[in-house]
């Protein structure tokens, strides 16, 4: 991967960034992502921010090296700390686990007044986020799952509006599999929630040998809940 080419996963984020906008990349590693939109000419400015030394200094040397300094801004700073209010259109946080980039949008939440698009790509936890958008009155707009390197990811975009526009009456099932890709039920999306079936199967029948504890009967109750809402939507 470099800034001619992304990764299947940062360029789904990347096909999602509207032609103009200016964008903030939040741990943006070694900037790959800003510096391809940049030279694509689809943003005309971006900020690529990193919390921690080595990466910001990765992402500065990446600018720097393609003589992007101009159109890229790259900012050390925790979360969407590095931004100002009305600084940008779009917010990209890929690569992160789903409550992480809820914690960095929630504690930077004055910063998003005016921010029209939301592109987040957790690696775990996609619901920790619809959970967060649903909580904030952002509207989930669109959603992509893709395999790449046997790993398996989600792009969840977001913009301000109705929270609940997407949901229709299965709010808790959208919640867990994603609306969009609930409806679209791809073969990555059919193989993932096959795994997880699976995996909260061999769960349940390890709990089954535990003690019947209040706090196993509930985390039983959980499982049953979510296996039989993937079979509902598998169809198995």
């Amino acid at each position: 991967m470099n800034t001619e080419k992304l990764s299947a996963r940062l360029q789904a984020v990347a096909d999602f960034i509207p032609k103009g906008f200016k964008l903030a990349d939040i741990g943006s590693d070694h900037a790959y992502l800003p510096c391809y939109v940049v030279k694509k000419g689809k943003v005309p400015f971006a900020i690529a921010g990193e919390v921690v030394e080595g990466p910001f200094q990765s992402a500065l040397n990446q600018v720097t090296e393609e003589e992007l300094s101009e159109q890229i801004s790259v900012r050390k700073g925790n979360g969407l700390e590095v931004i100002e209010v009305n600084e940008v259109d779009c917010i990209t946080i890929a690569g992160m686990g789903g409550a992480l980039i809820s914690n960095i949008l929630e504690a930077g939440k004055e910063k998003l007044s005016n921010v029209k698009r939301l592109i987040l790509q957790p690696n775990i936890s996609a619901i920790s986020i619809r959970e967060w958008l649903l909580q904030n009155d952002w509207e989930l707009v669109n959603e992509k799952i893709l395999e790449e390197d046997g790993k398996i990811y989600e792009v969840l975009v977001a913009e301000q509006g109705n929270p609940h526009q997407s949901y229709t009456n299965e709010l808790h099932k959208g919640l867990l599999l994603g609306p969009f890709l609930m409806k679209e039920k791809n073969n990555v999306f059919i193989k993932k929630w096959q795994d997880e079936k699976r995996n909260w199967e061999r769960i349940l029948s390890q709990l089954a040998e535990a003690n019947g504890s209040e706090e196993v009967q509930s985390k039983i109750m959980e499982l049953k809940e979510k296996i039989t809402m993937v079979e509902e939507v598998l169809g198995n």
